[in-house]
């Protein structure tokens, strides 16, 4: 298994931040790869990515979820193995660190070449990057929630 972690500190209260990341279908919009997203069950997703040119579809299974505060998952199907959870810290009333946890198996020679090279890394960079850019376009205005606990 390999690990990346990656923070990044956005210019909305957390519970913007919070809101916006369990919209999981929206992920396509800043995640670069993820093609698309189908919530399934209130703790159940169905990815579909194309990275690096290879394409996977998973389903992955919401383990915890404590609104403001955590979201985490691990796959249960399909062809990628992973697991994760990002943390939501409020630095102060309008400011949230949002940090991402992601272990993941490189399957493919390819993959396993990428992910000596820190292909990951960078993506999980990138996307964080686009979520900020995102939630701040629209004025921490989510484009939807859910505050369930999981």
């Amino acid at each position: 298994m390999s690990q990346v972690e990656e923070s990044i500190e956005v210019r909305v209260p957390v519970t913007d931040a919070y809101n916006q990341w369990t919209q999981f279908e929206d992920f396509p919009e800043f995640m670069d790869g993820v093609e698309r997203i189908e919530q399934r069950t209130d703790t159940l997703t169905h990815w579909k990515t194309s990275i690096g040119g290879v394409e996977r579809e998973f389903d992955a299974e919401i383990t915890e979820q404590i609104p403001d505060e955590r979201v985490a998952w691990t796959s249960v199907g399909g062809e990628a193995r992973q697991a994760g959870v990002v943390t939501f810290h409020r630095i102060d009333d309008g400011t949230t660190k949002v940090m991402l946890q992601l272990d993941y198996a490189p399957d493919s020679l390819t993959e396993k070449v990428g992910d000596k090279l820190g292909f990951v890394k960078r993506q999980a960079t990138g996307d964080l990057k686009r979520f900020k850019e995102f939630i701040e376009r629209r004025g921490g205005a989510a484009t939807g929630q859910w505050r369930g606990e999981v």
